[in-house]
């Protein structure tokens, strides 16, 4: 969920809510897709969708992922500013926290790029034995992940890989994996996701 709950400042959960429900209608009706339409691309449900694009909701990570892989965009162009500049500076602490785990952690999207390529940078905190369970993303997505304190454990098609402190492991985001600390330290690691241009429809078969 989108657990940031303080108000009054950029990433507020009502300004980020406000920006999902702008950027989905305006996306949605710009292709002139209907709400059945999106929902069959993306796998969410007609009636979440509703809720979305009327700001009633708090969608989770999982579920702006889904619709963002359906548009062909990134999951920070949902939370873009309508007054989004062409030079942006921006403090952590202003980046919207998209997961929060139940021992502490947080995962924040720092940043995203949709023009010219598709790219969201993050910062992941893991406190002992969190993990965090991702689908997989649309094709062609990759992920790398450098870890800056601790180790994390990261699942891809069943095959575990650990990533130590300095380390840095680059993936194909486009098969199901999970992060997991297994150690009793925090950890905390850096992650860039490049998405390939182009609409993903969920109920097209995957080309493995």
């Amino acid at each position: 969920m989108l657990t940031d709950t303080t108000t009054g400042r950029p990433g507020s959960v009502e300004e980020i809510n406000a920006a999902v429900a702008l950027h989905v209608r305006a996306l949605r009706t710009g292709r002139g897709w209907s709400l059945d339409e999106l929902s069959g691309r993306s796998s969410v449900s007609k009636g979440m969708l509703v809720q979305i694009e009327a700001a009633r909701t708090n969608p989770s990570v999982g579920t702006l992922a889904r619709i963002a892989d359906a548009f062909g965009v990134t999951v920070a162009r949902l939370l873009q500013p309508a007054n989004d500049r062409s030079v942006h500076l921006s403090d952590i602490q202003d980046a919207p926290v998209l997961w929060r785990g139940g021992r502490g952690g947080m995962g924040r999207l720092l940043r995203g790029l949709s023009d010219p390529d598709f790219v969201e940078l993050w910062d992941w905190r893991f406190a002992p034995y969190e993990r965090f369970e991702s689908e997989d993303h649309q094709p062609g997505t990759r992920e790398m992940v450098h870890v800056l304190v601790g180790e994390i454990v990261v699942t891809v098609d069943g095959a575990d890989h650990v990533v130590q402190a300095g380390q840095t492991l680059d993936f194909r985001g486009d098969r199901t994996h999970v992060y997991r600390n297994e150690t009793d330290s925090p950890t905390r690691f850096v992650m860039v996701v490049a998405i390939p241009p182009g609409e993903f429809d969920r109920r097209m078969p995957r080309q493995r």
